[in-house]
């Protein structure tokens, strides 16, 4: 889910933010291009590809998980630096989710 707080009663889940800035876009788009936003982003697009494919690429699922796992990664960072459990707690699922698809990924890649 990835959840942020900052400042005082600031606070919103990852997709909210990631609303907020596909959306605020027109009026600045240079905010668009920065590469925490920019790659998470372009990892999204790359799995929901992946899952609309017969057989999903391996190699696609991995540029995938590792360009949302620079963002989910940083918000753990974040969370353990602050020691704020909601904050860390909530990219603990995808990485936990990410290491499981490695896992099968390299079952299925030792049994062909």
């Amino acid at each position: 889910m990835g959840y942020l707080e900052w400042g005082k009663d600031m606070h919103a889940f990852l997709w909210q933010a990631e609303r907020d800035i596909i959306f605020n876009t027109v009026h600045h788009s240079e905010t668009f291009l920065h590469p925490f936003i920019l790659l998470p982003l372009c990892g999204q697009l790359i799995l929901l590809f992946t899952v609309f494919q017969k057989v999903p690429g391996r190699t696609l699922t991995y540029i995938g998980l590792s360009c949302l796992c620079l963002i989910m990664l940083m918000i753990l960072v974040v969370g353990l630096m602050s020691l704020n459990t909601r904050i860390a707690l909530s990219a603990v699922p995808f990485l936990v989710t990410g290491v499981l698809v490695l896992r099968y990924n390299r079952k299925l890649r030792q049994k062909k």
